[in-house]
């Protein structure tokens, strides 16, 4: 089965850095776009970043550009999201999506929790 697993949450300082990882198995990665959502406590989940499936394409949500890095290693079959310049708006749960680039079928992971806080 399809299993998609975040990881690199943590409670960390405003200015600071953090580097989230999503590693996917059961399905054919590099026939997925990848995109990194977030959800803050009491707000609806917000796209962060999106990157396609050869890795060639980014997006990203205005609040993020500049500060937020998205990327793919297609053969270790992970996505990754470097964040840096964290503040405290950007404290949330942060997930990994994946969209088949022809079917649209999509799989979430868990999520992973980004505090930052002094």
């Amino acid at each position: 089965q399809v299993q998609l697993v975040e990881s690199g949450g943590g409670l960390v300082q405003p200015g600071g850095s953090l580097r989230l990882s999503c590693a996917a198995s059961g399905l054919t990665f590099s026939s997925y776009t990848m995109r990194w959502y977030r959800q803050a406590p009491g707000k609806e989940r917000e796209l962060v970043a999106r990157i396609s499936s050869g890795g060639g394409s980014t997006i990203y949500a205005d609040a993020m550009k500049g500060r937020f890095t998205i990327s793919r290693d297609n053969a270790k079959n992970t996505v990754y999201l470097q964040m840096n310049s964290l503040n405290s708006e950007d404290t949330a749960l942060y997930y990994c999506n994946a969209q088949h680039v022809y079917t649209r079928r999509d799989y979430w992971g868990q999520g992973t929790q980004v505090t930052v806080s002094s």
